[in-house]
């Protein structure tokens, strides 16, 4: 497999949030299925896109997966503070899986951390199902930061997201 990682195309955005939205639902990580309103935010790839930029991981003419990178701060970060870039929204299609795109994308989004001027560190929020990603993160040497771990609904006790870092 000849796998690419770039900068999502306009084109691609509605495929690109549909495989995320499906990874979230097919994994058991939206609270309220269908009706959940973050599913909008995962289908909202040219939202988000504006406000950070979208990697799709490409393989054969086929987008497998994609990822948000936060660089420094932005409306699109949720836990990243000064000189730190965020990861955000990682996902494969279900069919994808195994492949090594869920890492491609990571490291992507390392390298261009690491070239963004005054940036110290990667973070991210994961669940504590996403052993798969979490299992990628500790292998490339993110490291877990439980001090910063948080609930994006204060309103549902049993949701806390872990949080990881990697210093550059």
């Amino acid at each position: 497999m000849d796998l690419t990682i770039r900068q999502a195309t306009p084109d691609e955005y509605d495929t690109l949030g549909e495989i995320t939205a499906q990874a979230y639902l097919r994994d058991g990580l939206l609270d309220f299925g269908e009706s959940d309103a973050y599913l909008d935010e995962l289908k909202d790839v040219a939202g988000r896109a504006a406000a950070a930029e979208v990697l799709a991981a490409v393989a054969d003419g086929h987008v497998l997966g994609g990822v948000t990178f936060v660089p420094t701060g932005g409306p699109m970060a949720d836990i990243a503070g000064p000189g730190e870039a965020e990861i955000r929204m990682l996902a494969v299609a279900h069919a994808a899986r195994g492949r090594g795109a869920g890492e491609a994308l990571v490291r992507a989004c390392v390298d261009r951390a690491r070239a963004t001027d005054g940036c110290v560190r990667v973070v991210l929020s994961t669940q504590r199902t996403m052993r798969t990603a979490h299992r990628i993160y500790e292998r490339l040497g993110f490291v877990r930061t439980p001090e910063r771990d948080w609930n994006p609904l204060p309103q549902l006790d049993d949701i806390t997201l872990l949080t990881y870092e990697l210093t550059l």
